[in-house]
């Protein structure tokens, strides 16, 4: 009797010893909360981006939310944002108020594009909130550009670009404020936790303390002080730090990303070859303005391909392998049942017939293979 084969994971994180050893001393060192690594990983991020500051948070979610914060937005105002991405994004705005209006995206790489959010775009519009979806990186330059001319804050969810260039340049270099993600998910962890960055000093001091529930002196100012500091609390703020565990493991995983980057664009590439004789099955790519980290390697059967999204899941998961559906379509959640939305064709059509190949790591050729030779059965070949 031939062995069972293991099965195929979506996504696993690249984790080992070093991350161990560096969360490990973090403990023993007595500082566990938000901290000197903390600061050291904000310092190493932000360099990494080229942006001039970073600020560590909890959540890319947390991120986002500081972000509008930041921008002034309220009750009146609208931000426009793509349905196509996970939840945070849209409820985000809905924390200070402000309402989500929902923009499609093009379908080459599910991000929003200028012509996208002009469609959608209105008098009360305040602010854009474009995603780098599933690592593609979106054409800021175009969408800066139009959001200039239209008086209109752009920010950057990059919860899953970390390593996606646009121009040559990180993603997130040069934007207003980019939030970012170190979700298990994501390319680099450290387990849940963010970050936001800016290159304006002012709204990252601002951001520090709203993390820290308005603080106007962190714990770490207050120990490294000879003298006592009587803190003050000069605006309502929020629990959204981040633990020195945390970003001693980021700093690990932070020093392994350009391999990670490279190690899942070989993969994809692979993927892309082993794909390109399969008719009906269209691979997500590089865009022309820049280059992917392949966060997620997402397909779109055509029309007419001879099985439908959910049996491709179910052939897949009949073989030992895990896929995923295509991202989230937000505005069709019962979160937003009764949201007004404009007609989103691709939005849907994404959402509907795509679905995540497994990509990780540490993946094998051999697992790739068992991966393909299921897609092509399911095509007829």
């Amino acid at each position: 009797m031939e062995p069972e084969l293991a099965r195929i994971p979506v996504m696993m994180p690249w984790l080992g010893a070093e991350e161990a050893d560096a969360a490990a001393a973090a403990v023993l060192s007595g500082w566990v909360a938000q901290g000197p690594r903390v600061a050291e990983f904000e310092r190493a991020f932000a360099e990494r981006v080229g942006a001039e500051h970073a600020v560590a948070v909890s959540s890319c979610t947390a991120a986002l939310h500081l972000a509008l914060v930041a921008l002034g937005l309220g009750p009146g105002d609208e931000v426009v944002v793509p349905s196509l991405s996970f939840i945070a994004t849209a409820n985000a705005v809905r924390y200070v108020g402000a309402e989500p209006v929902f923009a499609d995206v093009e379908e080459a790489t599910g991000n929003l594009t200028a012509a996208t959010v002009d469609a959608v775009r209105t008098a009360r519009t305040k602010a854009v909130l474009a995603v780098h979806q599933g690592g593609v990186p979106a054409d800021v330059h175009a969408l800066r550009s139009a959001c200039a001319d239209w008086d209109v804050a752009l920010v950057e969810d990059a919860a899953c670009a970390i390593g996606s260039t646009v121009g040559g340049k990180s993603v997130g270099h040069g934007a207003l404020l980019a939030a970012w993600s170190f979700h298990p998910r994501k390319v680099i962890t450290t387990g849940e936790g963010g970050m936001l960055t800016t290159d304006d000093a002012q709204w990252a001091e601002r951001l520090r303390r709203l993390r820290e529930h308005g603080m106007n002196a962190s714990a770490a100012q207050r120990h490294a002080s000879s003298t006592p500091i009587l803190e003050s609390y000069l605006e309502v703020g929020y629990n959204y730090r981040m633990t020195d565990i945390q970003a001693a493991v980021g700093l690990v995983q932070l020093g392994k990303l350009d391999a990670v980057v490279a190690r899942r664009r070989a993969l994809a590439a692979r993927y892309e070859a082993l794909l390109r004789d399969v008719p009906g099955l269209s691979p997500v790519r590089d865009p022309a303005h820049g280059q992917g980290n392949f966060q997620s390697y997402w397909v779109l059967p055509a029309a007419d391909f001879p099985v439908g999204r959910d049996a491709l899941l179910a052939a897949l998961a009949a073989a030992g392998i895990s896929a995923r559906r295509g991202i989230m379509a937000s505005h069709l959640e019962p979160a937003y049942a009764g949201h007004p939305a404009a007609p989103l064709p691709v939005t849907e059509r994404i959402s509907r017939d795509s679905l995540i190949l497994p990509l990780f790591h540490t993946m094998t050729e051999a697992q790739q293979d068992r991966v393909v030779a299921v897609l092509r059965e399911q095509a007829g070949g």
